[in-house]
């Protein structure tokens, strides 16, 4: 009995010699999240609009880059990013813009992590389907 009583009283003390002076909680070093790019590509038909969705693994930082969109090559359309709703996209609050295609982000923004999507409607100006493509990057 004493040499068991011995065998627990060395244990304990090298145990607390060997400590971290009570800290137990472990260093954990996170990976740095990577910047996703993915690209979109649709047609709209007039009045109509188009969405796909997207997973953000990483709260950060959103684009939403409309690089073309026609014809005409000038129009203007409506680019929103929201939650997937059965077949439809439900806007955010603030989460939509009319533009033209360009190579800065017509929308750009920080979102959480979870599940979402981008839509491309006509906003009265199409007079024919019009192709798109669409660049979004998030963590």
């Amino acid at each position: 009995m004493k040499l068991f009583c011995s065998a627990v009283v060395v244990c304990v003390l090298a145990g607390t010699a060997c400590g971290d002076g009570g800290n137990s909680t472990p260093n954990f070093i996170q990976p740095t999240p990577q910047m996703v790019t993915e690209n979109f590509t649709g047609t709209v038909a007039v009045g109509g609009s188009d969405t796909h969705t997207f997973n953000v693994a990483a709260s950060g930082q959103l684009n939403v880059t409309m690089t073309s969109a026609g014809p005409p090559s000038t129009i203007f359309m409506g680019i929103g990013v929201g939650t997937p709703n059965g077949a439809t996209c439900t806007t955010l609050t603030n989460g939509s813009v009319v533009a033209p295609a360009g190579t800065t982000a017509q929308l750009s923004g920080t979102i959480s992590a979870g599940s979402y999507c981008v839509s491309v409607s006509d906003v009265g100006n199409a007079t024919g389907p019009v192709n798109y493509a669409l660049t979004v990057t998030h963590f």
